[in-house]
């Protein structure tokens, strides 16, 4: 057994491990029709605006903490990239956003191995809203040809919302998502005033379109609010065994 075969298995032990060890049944959750259609895209613009938060511009990562600690990110920043260290864990803004406007680019590898949602998984959490993965995640994993349940496929706002059509890009290219979020506001009881909605531009294309969101997105169970402010913008380091995933060019206008 070669050293890099052995990590390997060691690594899909470890996520085998981890999925057995939650309650419940995820496959509960999981749609799988319809299909979302396939379209082609060109390359969006992505300059920020004048007005923007530049989260990441390729040089370092002074605006993010490890999630775990809220110690420095510890992610590697190389040719301009922010790539995902698994072991490190997620990380999230050190700043808190209410409503805004959200540019992010990010890459599948080209050698990208796996299927379904051990693909290239990672996450965009519009509001991080405690340790791990609570809060509201908008979907990244490779679905350029890559079967899985279409509630969990790139772009879905995770267990709620299918997109709408499937831009998807091949992998070790870049992709685009452009994002309007509409935070949602509690009475003073912690009941619900509002719900969360959500408007994604996937590679330029429309693919939620002022979804209300029903809670939180739960890898197990049926969504729910808790009370919370202003939160954190938060990244997944999913424990996949495939390789990991890039971002680049990264900013945000609050609304």
């Amino acid at each position: 057994m070669t050293k890099k075969y052995g990590l390997l298995v060691a690594a899909t032990t470890f996520v085998t491990m981890s999925f057995a060890q939650q309650k419940g049944d995820p496959a509960k959750t999981e749609v799988w029709q319809p299909v979302p259609k396939e379209v082609s895209t060109g390359t969006p613009f992505s300059t920020p605006p004048s007005d923007a938060i530049v989260l990441f511009d390729g040089k370092n990562l002074d605006n993010w903490i490890s999630v775990k600690d809220s110690s420095a990110a510890k992610w590697e920043v190389k040719n301009g990239e922010m790539v995902v260290n698994k072991k490190a864990g997620n990380i999230q803004t050190k700043q808190s956003f209410t409503d805004y406007q959200l540019h992010l680019e990010w890459k599948i590898p080209a050698n990208i191995t796996g299927s379904g949602q051990l693909r290239g998984n990672s996450g965009l959490f519009l509001a991080s809203t405690g340790g791990g993965d609570a809060g509201y995640e908008l979907q990244i994993v490779d679905s350029y040809n890559n079967k899985t349940y279409v509630n969990g496929q790139a772009a879905s706002i995770y267990k709620q919302s299918i997109p709408l059509v499937n831009p998807a890009k091949k992998p070790g290219e870049w992709q685009t998502y452009d994002v309007a979020w509409t935070a949602p506001r509690f009475n003073e009881d912690g009941s619900l005033k509002s719900p969360a909605r959500v408007t994604v531009f996937y590679n330029g294309v429309l693919v939620q379109n002022n979804y209300e969101l029903t809670g939180e997105t739960l890898y197990i169970g049926t969504p729910s609010y808790k009370k919370h402010g202003a939160c954190p913008i938060k990244l997944q380091a999913h424990g996949d065994p495939s390789e990991p995933i890039s971002f680049r060019n990264i900013w945000i206008r609050n609304l």
